[in-house]
């Protein structure tokens, strides 16, 4: 037999390695099970590792730096405007993702993990074929699906490698800092990215086809963030669209449709930025019994478990929330629901975080989400203009707002928007899933002065015992 024709057997095979794929192989291979992942990466990580999550919260890190410098001015320090070294952002940016790639294939070999570089194609139920390797098929026992998702453009627009017109991918190899960059969409990936090179220098315009940023969350948590970015980007347009553009050599000529001023634009640079679509083409899951949505997606249970009782499906191919610590935990259930332990993703509060100045964080259930269930709530705000913490860093803009159960004053949701949302939304997260109440983490103790501390007091402004603002009524017991 020749080499391109060699076929192997696994116990769990694996489509993918991103954070889905590899915290499913991990969890597999602590559980004893022979695994192998396949991806057509040469390095495990995935979208969120190489192109994606950490190289764009590196970036917003300098920015956030850029910005504190600025904010410093407010206090009595004044710098002097940044020197942007753009092959310096690039090399520590790079040198981030190749360590925590280096270490992840580490954990590959540590664990007995086969990795390879191919691309999967599904014969049938119980066996694939690899385009691009030395092995041809490899037969497996189960397999999880956990291929990702890609970026999605609007009709008519095709994104050039190396063009004006980028992609996040582009966009985060920093190509240059253009003197004018035209961001199109309203999420996470505009509104950050965006933030980047405003912070870099670039002169910002956003354009939303909506009328309000950030689906997903509430929109008092994102005002404090709308007034930002009317003051460091250029112009923000809302119910406006790219109709049409036309690259150039040396600048990109863009035409709006909408509630733009202007009907046509030029831009050094255009960022898309409107989407995603699971990565379920080209797999062949047609040859099998797996069901998709109109949308492409992959119909799975809260086991994992699609269609096919020897496939399972876990991460951005299944919808849903498309974030990297979602799909680990779907990764981490499909593993041990195959070896049989009773697993089950179960999640009451997965949060979300929009890495910009200020953060905005968020968990559990929202404002908008209980009026449209028609869902008794109360809901308590703690204003951080009147935190020791927030002032003392100059960033008083944000707020601490929780969702409580008026009857029996369990913690439904919490958002935050301001300085550090990123870690003070565990405590919202962890609250949730235990069923705490608001009088549980208004007890205990948060240390003074910290911005943490505003999570307790909001639990107490629902309780009406908030020591640094009044009760909006009297509390009786």
């Amino acid at each position: 037999m020749v080499m391109g024709e060699l076929t192997q057997e696994t116990e769990l095979l694996i489509v993918g390695g991103g954070p889905g794929g590899y915290a499913a192989a991990f969890r597999a291979a602590d559980l004893g099970m022979d695994v192998t992942v396949v991806s057509q990466d040469p390095k495990p990580g995935g979208v969120c590792l190489h192109t994606g999550c950490i190289p764009s919260k590196t970036l917003l890190y300098l920015a956030e730096l850029i910005m504190d410098a600025r904010r410093a001015a407010d206090m009595g320090v004044t710098f002097g405007p940044p020197h942007i070294d753009i092959d310096g952002v690039r090399a520590f940016k790079n040198s981030v993702t190749d360590k925590l790639a280096g270490g992840l294939v580490n954990l590959f070999n540590r664990r007995g993990v086969q990795w390879i570089q191919a691309r999967a194609e599904f014969e049938d139920s119980g066996r694939v074929r690899l385009h691009g390797g030395d092995i041809s098929r490899f037969k497996f026992k189960h397999a999880i699906v956990a291929s990702g998702s890609h970026t999605v453009s609007p009709k008519n627009i095709r994104l050039e490698p190396r063009g004006r017109v980028m992609d996040s991918t582009g966009a985060l190899e920093l190509p240059d800092i253009p003197e004018s960059l035209l961001v199109v969409g309203g999420g996470y990936v505009a509104l950050e990215l965006g933030s980047v090179y405003a912070a870099l220098g670039s002169r910002v315009t956003l354009i939303v086809h909506r009328d309000r940023l950030i689906r997903g969350a509430d929109p008092d948590l994102v005002e404090p963030l709308k007034r930002k970015l009317l003051e460091v980007f250029e112009a923000v347009h809302f119910n406006t669209e790219l109709e049409a553009l036309q690259e150039e050599k040396d600048w990109v000529q863009v035409t709006f449709k909408g509630n733009a001023p202007e009907p046509r634009a030029r831009f050094d640079r255009v960022l898309i930025a409107v989407g995603r679509r699971p990565n379920t083409d080209g797999l062949g899951l047609e040859r099998t019994q797996v069901t998709l949505t109109e949308h492409g997606f992959i119909q799975a249970d809260d086991r994992q478990r699609t269609s096919d009782p020897r496939i399972y499906a876990v991460g951005d191919v299944v919808g849903g929330t498309m974030l990297a610590h979602k799909a680990m935990r779907e990764g981490k259930v499909a593993a041990e629901v195959i070896a049989g332990l009773p697993s089950a993703f179960d999640a009451k509060a997965i949060p979300a975080v929009v890495y910009t100045d200020p953060q905005i964080a968020w968990c559990g259930l929202t404002e908008e989400e209980a009026e449209r269930q028609k869902r008794p709530i109360r809901v308590a705000r703690f204003p951080w203009k009147v935190s020791g913490r927030a002032l003392s860093m100059g960033t008083p803009q944000g707020f601490t707002k929780m969702i409580v159960d008026p009857g029996t004053q369990r913690i439904l949701g919490l958002g935050i928007v301001g300085r550090g949302a990123e870690g003070l939304i565990a405590e919202g997260v962890l609250a949730v899933e235990m069923g705490a109440l608001a009088e549980d983490v208004a007890l205990s103790i948060h240390a003074h002065p910290t911005l943490s501390e505003t999570e307790g007091e909001a639990a107490e402004v629902f309780l009406g015992t908030a020591t640094h603002i009044l009760p909006s009524r009297k509390k009786s017991r």
